[in-house]
């Protein structure tokens, strides 16, 4: 399991609140780190970033959270705690890809797709899923192949097709699952006008050893008619959202008399430059 990418889902500034909501719903999960600004989540042994970014940027169901569940009685345990509050995307029943399946969106916005089935291979409990529609739709089986392209110990693993009548566009992906550096990720088509795509809601954070780490990873994403953003945030050729950070970005950060500097050098840059914030850090 690689921790050096994980999610980050935004709020308007009720980070805290939705912390204690999520270690109530699933077990084996905690508090890691928190400040003002961030709630780091460890979920069976997995990273959730849970970020205070205002009223401005909302999860939508373009990313969901598979959860691949133990039993039947899991599934039907977090659906009643997930959909207080919440709302139902997809009834929780049985399918014929699943044996107990429901899709929920939570009070906070966030999307869970909670899955129990045969086993699928993933090394991880909670699986970002990422709905490839409107502009986007078709263009699953292309993202991966770019995804796995850029990240190395990628793979494909397997990918199911919708065919002539089954609901959706023949030769759209019905479901599929690669990794990306040992990092599992789903992703499907979706001819359906849902009337959402990828915002800066859900976004998945790279993080980075070195400086030649990150110009790698911000210039491979963004090369194919991506896009620069502010403070190391990037949208790539499917408008999919990246963080591009330093692994030492929380040390950096975490003294109170140096993190205003520290921040304020990053506000005024787009991709991050570890020396310079390394200085400000320092005082300098």
């Amino acid at each position: 399991m690689s921790n050096s990418i994980y999610p980050c889902i935004c709020f308007d500034n009720n980070a805290k609140e939705a912390a204690d909501f999520y270690i109530s719903v699933f077990p084996n999960a905690k508090v890691k780190e928190e400040n003002k600004l961030v709630v780091m989540l460890e979920m069976s042994g997995q990273d959730l970033m849970l970020l205070n970014a205002g009223p401005h940027f909302k999860p939508n169901p373009s990313v969901s959270f598979m959860v691949l569940c133990s039993s039947e009685s899991e599934v039907e345990e977090l659906w009643s705690k997930l959909i207080e509050g919440g709302n139902s995307l997809m009834a929780m029943d049985v399918y014929p890809w699943s044996k107990k399946y429901g899709w929920v969106a939570d009070q906070f916005g966030a999307s869970w797709q909670l899955y129990f089935g045969e086993p699928n291979g993933s090394k991880e409990k909670f699986v970002p899923t990422l709905m490839f529609t409107g502009f986007n739709n078709g263009k699953a089986e292309e993202a991966m192949h770019f995804y796995t392209s850029v990240f190395p110990n990628s793979e494909i693993q397997g990918v199911s097709q919708y065919e002539a009548n089954s609901g959706d566009t023949e030769g759209n992906v019905q479901h599929a699952q690669f990794d990306i550096d040992g990092y599992t990720l789903m992703c499907m088509d979706s001819s359906y006008d849902h009337g959402f795509n990828f915002t800066e809601g859900i976004s998945l954070v790279k993080s980075c050893k070195n400086q030649e780490e990150i110009d790698y990873y911000w210039n491979k994403l963004t090369e194919k008619g991506g896009q620069e953003s502010m403070c190391g945030w990037l949208k790539d050729q499917y408008s999919f959202n990246w963080q591009i950070v330093p692994e030492n970005i929380s040390k950096l950060l975490s003294n109170p008399e140096t993190s205003p500097k520290v921040m304020e050098k990053v506000m005024k840059m787009k991709k991050l430059n570890i020396e310079e914030m390394e200085a400000a850090a320092k005082g300098h």
